[in-house]
């Protein structure tokens, strides 16, 4: 790995069922992530996904690529645009810079309103 490598792009279908599941999985019970009536009710065109929910796919995205012997250092998101039922969300991932083991890459993840996450990953992977 060396800086400027860019990893393949990851497609991940955003179900109503994803959203769901992230949310209870990571414990967030917040109505806006399974309850579309009292989302609507709140301004949002439908419900939508959490950040625990980004962070983990984002995690997915680095780990898939890296290998099972990567371990993720640190992991520094934002959020953009929701991601609802029916998006397709597109990761892509840059390598802005590499010290022994260890590398940073850029992630964003792209949906048809413009970026839902966009951050930076420390990876190691053990030789």
């Amino acid at each position: 790995m060396k800086p400027g490598d860019e990893l393949p792009p990851l497609t991940i279908t955003v179900t109503r069922t994803l959203i769901v599941a992230g949310a209870v999985a990571s414990r967030d019970y917040q109505d806006v992530h399974h309850d579309a009536e009292l989302a609507r009710e709140k301004g949002a065109p439908d419900i939508f996904m959490n950040i625990l929910t980004t962070n983990g796919l984002v995690g997915r995205y680095i780990t898939d690529h890296f290998g099972p012997r990567a371990v993720l250092r640190k992991v520094a998101i934002r959020l953009g645009a929701p991601n609802h039922p029916g998006d397709t969300m597109v990761l892509t991932g840059t390598v802005t810079e590499v010290d022994g083991d260890t590398a940073q890459v850029r992630v964003v993840g792209a949906n048809g309103l413009g970026h839902h996450v966009t951050g930076t990953v420390t990876v190691e992977v053990p030789r």
